[in-house]
């Protein structure tokens, strides 16, 4: 009864790469544009691409509020991203 990791999105490192590339950026650009230097390396940047690591949900937040899009749609394998980057993030329907 151990505890299973949790199945990681296949295209989640293709969509980060695809969101530093629409903006032109090298990966340490891209580091100090997230505003990560806390938290972790520039070299975690390369991973995440590769697929290799996961990032926090913290960072794939970040990610997605840079490309203007849902989180859904970083870590959901059937969404594509947009093709014009950043997105028109689609308004909450709460309060009206």
């Amino acid at each position: 009864m151990g505890r299973r990791a949790r199945p990681t999105p296949a295209r989640l490192g293709e969509k980060l790469l695809q969101i530093r590339n629409a903006f032109g950026l090298s990966q340490s650009e891209m580091f100090r544009r997230l505003d990560v230097e806390d938290i972790i390396t520039y070299k975690q940047i390369s991973k995440y691409e590769l697929s290799i690591t996961e990032p926090p949900l913290s960072i794939l937040l970040r990610y997605a509020r840079l490309a203007g899009v849902q989180m859904e749609t970083l870590v959901d394998d059937e969404l594509d991203l947009p093709a014009k980057l950043p997105a028109r993030p689609k308004r909450s329907r709460e309060g009206v």
